[in-house]
């Protein structure tokens, strides 16, 4: 299999060539070959960025779950359901106050800022999703609760970690990680 990642294929033109890669000439073999792994070496770049943006808003949210985990080491109780759906309604309030004073700072008739716009939009589709089935750890599970509290805040983390959909009526239903759509 040959050699894909930049810094390898330098290095291979690099002792090839005796330790001198600028005597290379436009349309050469290794030009087009460092021309191929620096364009790979971009596209995973470029799908990383985009995995981890598409990513931020489950771990904010798993985020926000562990953070109202008591402080305290002894054993957590599981939540009903009654007490994890205050603290949807906690999750769903969490940008008034900054959302508040971006209006008041805005003058009449001026359209709303970038940020007003960004966060309208994100309560929104939390809003939706709160309808259909909100994707929240299964706070209901004792064991998901210890993995909860003792998570990193990485993504690789959460895969030991127990999921529910829970609507804003009170119905769950278990889901999977990542999540998939209605999953």
């Amino acid at each position: 299999m040959p050699v894909k990642s930049f810094s390898k294929v330098t290095k291979q033109i690099k002792e090839k060539k005796g330790g001198r890669i600028t005597a290379l000439h436009e349309h050469s073999r290794d030009a087009r070959r460092l021309q191929r792994a620096s364009a790979r070496e971009e596209k995973l770049a470029a799908k990383i960025t985009a995995r981890e943006k598409a990513n931020l808003p489950h771990l904010q949210r798993v985020s926000f779950f562990q953070s109202c985990l008591p402080e305290a080491p002894a054993q957590v109780t599981p939540y009903d359901i009654e007490s994890i759906q205050s603290l949807i309604k906690i999750l769903l309030s969490r940008f008034d106050d900054e959302l508040a004073a971006l209006k008041a700072e805005r003058r009449p008739g001026r359209p709303p800022a970038t940020r007003e716009l960004a966060i309208k939009q994100q309560l929104e589709a939390d809003s939706k999703e709160y309808e259909s089935g909100l994707w929240i750890p299964d706070l209901r599970d004792e064991e998901t609760l210890f993995s909860l509290r003792n998570w990193k805040g990485e993504w690789s983390g959460l895969n030991v970690m127990k999921f529910v959909r829970l609507n804003r009526k009170g119905e769950v239903r278990e889901s999977s990680f990542p999540p998939k759509g209605q999953s």
